[in-house]
């Protein structure tokens, strides 16, 4: 059942991974495993060259299954919380450019989805925020770390802390996406940015993804070294002697990758 709730459709190099569990695409465990699935796939498939992550026109993801966690209990939650875990680092670790098209709500599981693509662009109606601290609970699919990561510590716990929720425009304003756009425009918005992206050096693109990513977990001689040994390998790849070759003979920015 799980997988006509997701589903993922490719077509000019773009592949579109769909929410679509109504009313408000809960997350239970059986999507976020189909998830974990499909972002293994699009990262598999020569086909797919970039991500939108889509829960429709209405609502991103309104967050977990409450009803189905309620059931849960600290053994099972045990278990339960590294395959979610797992599930949305599948997103995040997708090696090709990602962008999550948010409208609506993007609240718990919601927000961390939103938090595993590369940028954000999020209708002018759309809310986001982390309101688990109101169940008694602390996020749990890595927004107690990649929303540090990309907010900041403070501006982090105050979401975390209060569970309040954030309008795109205050979104924008603190880093928590990267876009606002007319609601019925967001797809669309994503669609042009992926596209763009889906006709660029997809070696590099990885590279480029896997280094920035790879970096911000650790110190910066370590990082320096990631981005060393990815730059010098870009030299043994098609893409870079078509790259420079297009810069030489024609100018710059006219390079053809497919």
């Amino acid at each position: 059942m799980a997988q006509a709730y997701v589903t993922l459709e490719v077509s000019g190099g773009v592949g579109t991974i769909r929410l679509d569990r109504p009313p408000m695409n809960a997350l239970d465990t059986a999507v976020q495993d189909r998830l974990r699935e499909l972002a293994e796939e699009a990262g598999r498939r020569e086909d797919v060259r970039s991500v939108i992550l889509y829960g429709g026109e209405k609502v991103f993801a309104a967050g977990a299954d409450i009803k189905e966690m309620r059931a849960m209990d600290h053994a099972a939650m045990v278990v339960r919380s590294r395959a979610l875990q797992e599930s949305f680092t599948a997103v995040a670790r997708i090696p090709k450019p990602v962008v999550a098209a948010v409208t609506g709500y993007a609240l718990g599981g919601g927000c961390e989805l939103a938090l595993c693509a590369d940028i954000r662009i999020a209708g002018a109606g759309a809310k986001l925020g982390q309101p688990e601290i109101l169940l008694g609970l602390i996020p749990g699919a890595g927004g107690t770390q990649r929303l540090a990561r990309l907010v900041g510590p403070s501006r982090a716990k105050d979401l975390i802390f209060t569970g309040r929720q954030v309008k795109a425009e205050e979104a924008l304003a603190i880093g928590l996406v990267d876009r606002v756009v007319p609601d019925a425009e967001v797809y669309e918005q994503a669609h042009a940015w992926a596209a763009k992206l889906a006709q660029g050096p997809a070696l590099a693109l990885r590279a480029a993804k896997e280094s920035v990513d790879a970096g911000l977990g650790t110190d910066l001689e370590t990082g320096l070294a990631i981005e060393r040994n990815w730059f010098a390998g870009l030299f043994a790849t098609e893409d870079r002697e078509r790259g420079m070759r297009s810069f030489v003979e024609d100018g710059p920015g006219k390079a053809k990758f497919l």
